[in-house]
């Protein structure tokens, strides 16, 4: 296929030079209605951008195919069978492959260590979920992907099971065995669904971890404005083989999606890909020898360890790394990587990415280069000479990996719509939450709906918030009380 074309961006252009008067949305007509002060700060560009897909972008009947020769050339980029695009995000995406596989009632193997779209898609759906347990590393206390030994088990035990979910990259970088896991899925006649969000930019280049499709995922879910080129919300969902029909997987979309998707979004997209296709192998030697060197010298800051292959790949841990989420410990700092990630933003205007009792983080991607590393070395540098100011930190109570996994005794769906009441989180020992209790980043759920609370947990989240740990999606977030299950 001819990837110099951009489709979406080419009848954007055309769109343009017809000088198109609209008389449908969106209201502002591509600006003219819009505030100045709006307008000044998001710029004249994005409002001219902004038109219909159908009735603007193409026709009313959409005979011109743009959004289809799109997702045609997206999915021979990365070598898949059907690519939709979603504007929506991940999270949405997401939900639409899990109701493609599972219905009510019906059984999907996932690995914990799931993002909170996923239970939300378990809430929606009414899916049994059974739960996989991630590896953990008792001396990191992280949580890297499930085993397919675990996969393989929870398919002896569950051989009713639709299907399985599968979070990898994880947002530290960590990658589970993929074609073990696929295979395991395949040998019980059953689709393995990849939430690849942290994926996007893995299928062009030889040395980054293998990506969901070339490992033999049936479908693949990619936040392309998380490591790509993508506005935010510009999410890709692709398919291959025959154990998922693409008709179900897009009226599954169609029942979630908007009927008014983002042109900005689809263009940005499409752009991507020509990108990629034709400079993405270059990009990326760019970018990995750049995080080669960053990697090398935050080493030499006292105080700072960067995690890499050593301390995550092997037995009972990840299969494999992205290098270009650089995962550092600052344990030698004796703070926590709350205080670190807000002393850096306050003092150098920089957002660290994920941030937890003992590490921080920094996404490299495509886009960096040496005045941004310089700007994040110097950062790391200075911190690590002031920690002192960040002492003495509150302590996080994280619990042994025994106490953080909690008993599934209701459907999701049944505690998430039940009959609820709020009470002080002292007294929420043994009660079911009817609610998601979700440290974010990394949206990974503590505690999810239908999981009976116990007292580890609780005072992991209390002690969390309290150093600065941020729960957003709990009715109280600073989980003083917390929402559960009236039980008869």
């Amino acid at each position: 296929m001819d990837h110099s074309q951009a489709p979406v961006l080419d009848a954007l252009a055309a769109y343009h030079s017809e000088n198109q008067t609209p008389f449908t949305p969106p209201g502002h007509k591509q600006g003219r209605g819009a505030d100045p002060r709006v307008r000044a700060v998001l710029g004249d560009a994005v409002f001219r951008s902004d038109v219909l897909a159908t009735s603007g972008l193409d026709d009313r009947t959409s005979s011109h195919g743009v959004l289809a020769k799109a997702q045609e050339l997206m999915a021979d980029a990365v070598g898949a069978e059907h690519t939709f695009f979603s504007t929506c995000g991940s999270s949405l995406s997401v939900k639409a492959a899990m109701l493609s596989v599972a219905g009510p009632h019906e059984k999907l193997l996932v690995g914990r260590d799931a993002h909170k779209s996923v239970v939300s898609g378990l809430v929606l759906a009414g899916i049994v979920p059974v739960w996989v347990d991630p590896q953990w590393d008792a001396e990191r206390h992280l949580a890297h992907p499930p085993s397919a030994e675990a996969f393989r088990a929870a398919f002896a035990e569950h051989p009713d099971a639709r299907g399985a979910l599968v979070t990898t990259p994880t947002p530290y970088g960590t990658c589970s065995d993929l074609p073990a896991i696929a295979e395991t899925c395949h040998e019980h006649g059953v689709p393995l669904i990849v939430d690849e969000a942290w994926g996007a930019h893995l299928p062009f280049h030889p040395d980054l971890p293998t990506w969901a499709m070339d490992a033999g995922a049936d479908v693949c879910v990619t936040s392309v404005h998380k490591m790509g080129s993508g506005l935010e919300q510009g999410s890709v969902f692709h398919l291959q083989g025959d154990l998922i029909e693409p008709e179900v997987l897009k009226n599954r979309e169609d029942l979630l999606g908007t009927t008014s998707p983002s042109v900005l979004l689809y263009a940005a997209l499409d752009g991507w890909r020509r990108q990629m296709v034709q400079h993405g192998h270059a990009l990326y030697d760019d970018a990995l020898a750049l995080a080669k060197t960053v990697r090398a010298q935050i080493a030499e800051i006292d105080g700072l360890h960067v995690h890499g292959r050593d301390d995550f790949c092997g037995p009972g841990r990840a299969a494999d790394l992205d290098p270009l989420q650089v995962i550092v410990d600052i344990t030698g700092l004796r703070t926590t990587g709350y205080r670190i990630a807000d002393w850096i933003r306050e003092h150098h205007r920089i957002n660290l990415h994920l941030s937890d009792h003992r590490r921080t983080s920094a996404q490299l991607t495509h886009a960096d280069d040496e005045r941004s590393a310089h700007a994040l070395l110097t950062a790391l540098r200075d911190v690590a000479d002031h920690a002192g100011e960040l002492r003495p930190a509150p302590q996080v109570e994280v619990p042994d990996p025994a106490d953080l996994r909690l008993e599934q005794v209701m459907l999701p769906r049944d505690a998430f719509f039940g009959r609820v009441e709020q009470v002080p989180w002292e007294k929420a020992v043994g009660r079911v939450t009817a609610e998601m209790l979700t440290p974010y980043p990394p949206g990974i759920p503590a505690a999810l709906p239908g999981e009976r609370l116990n007292s580890a947990v609780l005072h992991y989240l209390r002690s969390g918030v309290e150093a600065g740990m941020v729960v957003p999606d709990a009715a109280d977030t600073e989980v003083k009380t917390v929402r559960v299950s009236v039980e008869d």
